[in-house]
């Protein structure tokens, strides 16, 4: 472990280094993970093809810091359900009111055939724009993207959302859980999320940023297991030591996120039992290994102090780009190879934008709340 760096979820308690830049890597995984999204037709033929399990290692990795944090706050009462959700709101806001502006700035440049922008009016945006700095989804009458997306200007907040339910889920109900019950949960959830993956209509993950039966349930679910699992995996944790764990953890992520469709159309159940074995087994396993190691040189410790600084600004801020992204590609007809330079500048230019966001407003707005919030 090492001090807490601009990334910090608890900003008081020395934290795992690694973590942090495990947390980068899935964020630049999820980057290219939708860059892809414009060239594949559907789900089984997406490069990256798992990306979107990313968001089960976040909230494995929230759960088991949260958990780190201040499960022995709770304990020695200096910690109070208010105090807590202060300091998560601290945390996790200030993107989400930028992402939903940022989203809401490039609107009117992202117009392709999938979707007609052009017919929005300036009132539905704006409304678009307060619903979605307040983490509220868009219900179908109120999505002016047209797509079904809970926010249809800045698609990942989705996760955000389920993200909050999971802290409150923390704060009243799975903390007061005994270690054992706390098992008997994460058991249940994994059996439920397992089978949601396996026999359920999509044979995937891939859900949750949509107001819809499937994506309502699948969300949930995900979110239920993950975010338990790692709060368990925090309470029962005894590191091991293990040399090079943030390039073992951050090549064995990439590696699971980029296997092709398993099964295809046919055999949907095969590529849910893939999803159902990253989340449940490999993904803890992962965190295990990056809580377990440590930095020895400052080659790894700077790599890793960078990705953990810029992860969660890169994940909200990427997105509306994707967009003008995507409606470029479609609208030139260009293939991979001839976008090649704009997905460059794309990845390259969501990093330099999400270390300025760090820099020169998530950091000064967090500072600013904890004053105005006198949150401790």
């Amino acid at each position: 472990m090492s001090e807490p760096s601009l990334s910090a979820f608890a900003d008081t308690k020395p934290h795992y280094h690694i973590l942090d830049g495990l947390r980068g890597v899935a964020a630049l995984t999820v980057v290219c993970f939708h860059l892809f999204e414009a060239y594949a037709t559907s789900h089984l033929d997406q490069r990256i093809n798992h990306g979107y399990l990313a968001v089960d290692f976040f909230f494995i990795l929230s759960g088991f810091v949260v958990g780190y944090a201040y499960d022995d706050r709770w304990k020695r009462q200096k910690m109070t359900t208010w105090g807590f959700i202060k300091r998560r709101f601290i945390r996790l806001h200030p993107m989400v009111v930028m992402g939903a502006v940022i989203g809401a700035a490039m609107f009117y440049t992202q117009g392709c055939s999938v979707w007609d922008v052009s017919k929005v009016s300036i009132g539905a945006l704006l409304v678009a724009t307060l619903i979605n700095a307040c983490l509220i989804p868009a219900t179908p009458g109120v999505e002016i993207r047209g797509l079904g997306e809970m926010y249809p200007l800045n698609g990942p907040s989705w996760s955000l959302f389920f993200e909050y339910i999971g802290n409150l889920l923390y704060v009243f109900l799975i903390r007061r859980l005994s270690t054992v019950a706390l098992s008997i949960w994460v058991a249940l959830a994994g059996c439920a999320l397992a089978a949601f993956a396996i026999w359920g209509p999509l044979g995937d993950l891939c859900v949750g940023f949509a107001i819809n039966p499937v994506d309502t349930t699948g969300g949930s679910l995900r979110l239920l297991f993950a975010f338990s699992a790692g709060l368990l995996l925090s309470r029962v944790f005894k590191p091991v030591k293990i040399r090079g764990a943030f390039w073992i953890g951050g090549i064995a992520f990439v590696a699971l996120a980029a296997i092709p469709r398993i099964g295809g159309s046919e055999h949907l159940w095969m590529n849910g039992i893939y999803d159902s074995l990253c989340v449940l087994v490999a993904f803890p396993l992962i965190v295990f290994l990056g809580a377990s190691g440590c930095t020895t040189d400052k080659v790894s410790a700077r790599v890793c102090q960078f990705l953990g600084d810029i992860s969660y600004p890169l994940y909200m801020v990427h997105y509306p780009f994707i967009y003008l992204y995507y409606a470029w590609v479609k609208n030139e007809e260009l293939t991979f190879a001839q976008s090649l330079p704009g997905a460059a500048a794309l990845v390259v230019g969501s990093i330099l934008l999400a270390y300025l966001c760090l820099k020169l407003y998530d950091v000064p707005v967090r500072r600013w709340l904890k004053r105005m919030l006198r949150a401790s």
